[in-house]
């Protein structure tokens, strides 16, 4: 019976009766100067009274008596003199009962319906568990995508990044993701996608089976900058909660482009420079601190095994996000949009792509069948110019008359799902496509 209580006794908890209350004395650039909070800290949440209603904010530059503060909305309507309070530390309460529901940012729901915080507040930029006491990536997890569960293996714990253009199929593959890899909890971040398709990606790509078990933390493209970079933040502090029970979590954050892209506009407009191609240098922390959070718990909680999407314009996998985030991670998987427009999805480009779970996550049979598919893919796509205008001549190579015979079933293998027994079939069917 204690248990129906624990969300009231949660929100009464939360509700300070004293909070320190400052006043609007300039604005400009977006920005508020705001006056009398003299024990605000960087990065503390605050309330902003303006004639328009009440708007959210977070305090990016702190001087002798002011602070100064980027508000969630626009800005409209504040006035000197209105009223601000200070709210503390960017936090967030997840719950159990979150699982199956939609919320925003800031952990409020957008289904309706109402929804409790949970007993323990968490902070929305912890800090990642201790090196030293972190356990190593567990054991190869069952995907429902025949190319993941043989050439490109999953494991628990591990930190794959997805990097595509757009229109390539890059949301439906995380939605078969959320559907079919093994994990108590699915924790999904869409930060800045457009509005209508949130329910889109709910109810029809997603489905009532991976809405089930999943928490879809969004902010759309509209929102402020601030917002959609607290919607990735504030997936984490949810995936962590799970985790800390013991659970295996997997964690969807599409995109770490939209959440590299807020961050930048938020430092821009805390008098941050540019300097990688327009992004400012603490991306680097940001995207790293991030990823770094998610992956194998210490001992006695459980795991995050984590996939970020990257949009990569014209498959430049040397812009700034994509260069960053590929160092920090446990893998990448490369969509290419060539290999969609002859439509074959996933359209993952095999040959750029690594999953460094590899060769612990399969046996000696399997590393061996996953290097002969390498090698004769490879040798396929080096000859495939001349092979297409008809100036090979059959016999001249034996690896690549070989590759000449398997490619089409190595090429529809990649596109396949998984059978009922798994990663074991998968393995099998890839070996009949050798054989061949």
């Amino acid at each position: 019976m204690t248990g129906l209580f624990d969300g009231l006794l949660a929100e009464i908890a939360g509700s300070a009766p004293v909070r320190r209350v400052g006043r609007v004395v300039e604005t400009r650039r977006g920005l508020a100067e705001v006056a009398g909070l003299e024990t605000a800290a960087l990065g503390d949440r605050v309330l902003i009274h303006s004639r328009d209603g009440v708007a959210g904010g977070e305090i990016l530059r702190l001087t002798a008596g002011r602070c100064s503060v980027l508000p969630d909305a626009s800005g409209d309507g504040m006035a000197i003199g209105d009223r601000v309070e200070l709210l503390g530390k960017a936090e967030i309460a997840p719950d159990d009962s979150w699982i199956g529901r939609i919320v925003d940012a800031g952990g409020r729901p957008l289904d309706g319906r109402p929804l409790l915080r949970g007993p323990v507040s968490r902070s929305l930029r912890a800090p990642a568990p201790a090196a030293a006491s972190r356990r190593r990536m567990g054991g190869r997890l069952e995907t429902g995508v025949a190319v993941f569960d043989t050439l490109l293996p999953l494991v628990r714990g591990q930190r794959i990044g997805l990097f595509a253009g757009s229109g390539v199929g890059k949301s439906s593959l995380l939605a078969r993701f959320a559907r079919g890899v093994e994990a108590d909890v699915v924790v999904i971040a869409l930060v800045g996608e457009r509005g209508r398709e949130l329910r889109e990606f709910t109810e029809r790509v997603l489905g009532p089976a991976g809405m089930a078990r999943s928490v879809v933390v969004t902010a759309t493209s509209d929102q402020s900058p601030l917002m959609r970079r607290m919607c990735a933040l504030t997936a984490m502090a949810v995936a962590e909660h799970f985790r800390d029970q013991g659970k295996h979590v997997l964690l969807l954050v599409d995109s770490v482009t939209r959440f590299a892209e807020a961050h930048r506009e938020v430092a821009l407009a805390g008098g941050e420079g540019a300097s990688l191609r327009g992004y400012p240098p603490s991306l680097t922390q940001a995207i790293m601190g991030l990823a770094e959070r998610a992956g194998p718990g210490p001992e006695g909680a459980g795991d995050i095994t984590a996939v970020f999407s990257v949009l990569v314009a014209g498959s430049d996998m040397d812009e700034p996000v994509a260069d960053i985030l590929r160092g920090v991670l446990d893998g990448h998987v490369v969509m290419d949009r060539r290999i969609a427009e002859r439509g074959r999805y996933p359209a993952i480009d095999l040959l750029r792509s690594v999953s460094r779970s590899l060769p612990e996550a399969a046996s000696e049979a399997e590393n061996d069948l996953i290097q002969s598919a390498r090698r004769l893919l490879g040798a396929y796509d080096r000859a495939e110019m001349m092979i297409q205008a008809g100036l090979y001549a059959a016999g001249s190579d034996p690896v690549i008359d070989e590759a000449i015979r398997v490619w089409p079933q190595l090429d529809g293998f990649l596109a396949e799902p998984a059978p009922a027994n798994g990663s074991a079939g998968s393995f099998e069917r890839l070996r009949a496509c050798l054989s061949r």
